[in-house]
């Protein structure tokens, strides 16, 4: 029988592990502080580099449907934190640093959350929906990744008008799992966000025009069958193109999923191994 975390023994526990993270990650970034950015600015970049709509409203296996209307709410609240800002060079983004901890007082509702491999409501679920988002268009740049955390070997939700590929999620938890990324560029940019009735858009924009495009693709996918569990498998590889001349400058393997499935697996084409 697997031996329990200290934070699964009890709530007690978990409580007591979530502050000990807390603390942790304000102690790192008091050592090792980082240039965050925290600027904002009403008047939009020039250049438009990349934009992409997520829609809200996902059918998520059995997720209780008030679950979503609450991420909604969630995203409403937590979109204007984040929007309008600046990342100048040499200057980090973190989602935590500008949108701060959720609570009901500030108006944030129960949304989903994964918890121990399962679906369960916590205050300000549903905001991984807004770090997918910001790490899809990211994607799409020459700005560097440098926190990303996600739920790894784990495929929770069966495919619903997926548009981009399986395993470009986030995971994220009040400080401790956060999402950031660095501009190493000369160039200034600026994340643009807005919530519609249906959709939660995204935009990133810069002062200059930008030498590469860049393409995000999965190859190699399918369903397996080993010992008697479902795994999705795949690679996910991101390419870099000369905007100019249209060659190849690079093409990197940033996500190899091996993820066990957790739904009805009843309707997947499966490989089985033996």
């Amino acid at each position: 029988m697997k031996r329990k975390l200290f934070s699964e023994l009890s709530p007690l526990t978990y409580e007591i592990s979530v502050k000990k993270n807390i603390l942790q990650r304000n102690v790192q970034d008091f050592i090792q502080p980082e240039k965050l950015a925290q600027t904002k600015s009403d008047t939009l970049l020039p250049v438009s580099v990349y934009k992409h709509a997520s829609l809200i409203h996902r059918k998520l296996g059995n997720t209780d449907l008030n679950l979503q209307e609450n991420k909604a709410t969630n995203l409403r609240l937590a979109a204007p934190k984040v929007s309008n800002i600046l990342i100048k060079p040499n200057e980090s983004f973190s989602f935590w640093h500008l949108v701060g901890k959720c609570s009901v007082n500030k108006g944030y509702k129960n949304g989903v959350t994964i918890f121990n491999d399962a679906v369960r409501p916590g205050i300000g679920g549903g905001l991984c929906q807004f770090t997918n988002l910001i790490h899809w268009i990211i994607l799409h740049s020459p700005l560097e990744i440098t926190e990303h955390h996600h739920h790894d070997g784990l495929d929770l939700f069966p495919d619903y008008g997926r548009k981009i590929p399986f395993g470009t999620g986030t995971s994220i938890v009040y400080n401790y799992l956060d999402y950031r990324f660095k501009n190493n560029t000369q160039n200034t940019y600026q994340l643009i966000i807005s919530v519609s009735e249906t959709h939660l858009n995204g935009e990133l924009r810069s002062d200059n025009e930008q030498k590469n495009s860049y393409h995000i693709r999965a190859e190699n996918e399918y369903f397996s069958r080993e010992n008697g569990q479902v795994f999705r498998n795949g690679q996910i590889f991101r390419k870099c193109i000369d905007k100019r001349t249209g060659n190849l400058l690079e093409k990197t393997l940033i996500k190899e999923n091996h993820a066990r499935v957790l739904y009805d697996t009843t309707h997947l084409d499966i490989r089985e191994t033996y």
